[in-house]
């Protein structure tokens, strides 16, 4: 019985808590695009900024900023965490896999721990708190809907 009680108290945080997610995760993502393309926040540490065209790296800042800012607000969240994810899948292969098999051997980690991040936002939605709501778009996620039926069903039985 407080197994299930636990459960439902989670499921009632759940879309909350995958905004704050998406916020924080949003934020970061922003970071890394305004730090190749602004030369802010430790650009010079991490090599400067990347020359305004240059393939693919100022695409990836860019895509980076404008996604990262999408999601930061959760406005057009699943079409730029889709974009998202394909950059970071594609900086991994790209980038990384070359130098070594697992990411933890070559330096890719974060290439594809956002990639999986942004792909699982895909699919999960914005949760709480996005702007998406606010027009008419998803307000939380598939899971919340089946997880408020089921919380019905239970109650009922």
């Amino acid at each position: 019985m407080a197994t299930r009680a636990l459960s439902s108290r989670l499921n009632q945080a759940q879309p909350y808590v995958l905004g704050l997610f998406r916020i924080v995760i949003g934020l970061l993502f922003t970071c890394h695009g305004a730090r190749s393309l602004f030369g802010v926040l430790g650009a010079e540490a991490a090599g400067g900024t990347a020359p305004t065209g240059a393939w693919p790296g100022w695409y990836a800042a860019l895509i980076e900023l404008v996604c990262g800012s999408l999601i930061l607000v959760g406005l057009g969240t699943r079409a730029a965490a889709f974009l998202a994810s394909g950059a970071m899948a594609y900086a991994y292969f790209s980038v990384h896999q070359s130098a070594a098999l697992f990411p933890i051997q070559n330096n890719g980690e974060l290439s594809a721990v956002y990639s999986w991040v942004f792909l699982l936002l895909v699919f999960t939605g914005p949760g709480a708190l996005a702007l998406d709501g606010l027009f008419g778009g998803s307000r939380g996620t598939d899971a919340e809907t089946v997880t408020r039926s089921e919380t019905k069903e239970s109650v009922t039985a």
